[in-house]
């Protein structure tokens, strides 16, 4: 595998980002959206200090990760949730495990104590890739949502809620 590179995630990316977003929707088992947003809900809805792709030596953007605040009320202003997306093409070859951990490190630079999400149990590699970097399961969240696309539509699923705490 080529070096890595792990850099803020900019506007100019946002076509390598949304075809690995849209990779991962064709899973099925990545998350209820049917289709990405556009850069501008991206951009408006996800905390500008912690985006992070993963290049390749090459220029090829690999992966993604980003977080959205939990709540607009201060209490909470260290509790983030985020997604981690990898390209097909890259999956099985480290490439989660340097993503996941270059964001942690920059969510720890920024005050964030609690760095939640919500997987489907299906999606085993995502599990223990965030088990391998401290996250922990804190509960099961059953039929929370129904699926709307592709082959499980009108599936009702569950996710795993888990959390990597400071």
């Amino acid at each position: 595998m080529t070096p890595l590179k792990f850099r803020r995630l900019t506007e100019s990316d946002w076509p390598a980002v949304e075809s690995i977003f849209r990779e991962g929707i064709a899973t099925g088992h990545a998350t209820f959206e049917a289709e990405p947003p556009p850069w501008a809900a991206f951009d408006s809805g996800r905390h500008r200090d912690l985006r992070v792709v993963a290049e390749a030596s090459d220029g090829d953007i690999l992966g993604w990760v980003s977080a959205s605040p939990t709540s607009g009320r201060e209490v909470y202003r260290g509790v983030v949730e985020h997604s981690i997306y990898v390209g097909a093409g890259a999956r099985g070859r480290g490439v989660g495990h340097g993503l996941l951990r270059a964001f942690l490190d920059l969510a720890d630079e920024h005050g964030i104590w609690t760095v939640q999400a919500s997987l489907f149990p299906e999606n085993t590699a995502s599990l223990r890739l965030h088990e391998q970097l401290g996250f922990r399961v804190v509960g099961r969240r059953e039929r929370i949502a129904q699926m709307t696309y592709g082959p499980l539509a009108g599936t009702w699923r569950d996710t795993v809620l888990i959390e990597r705490r400071r």
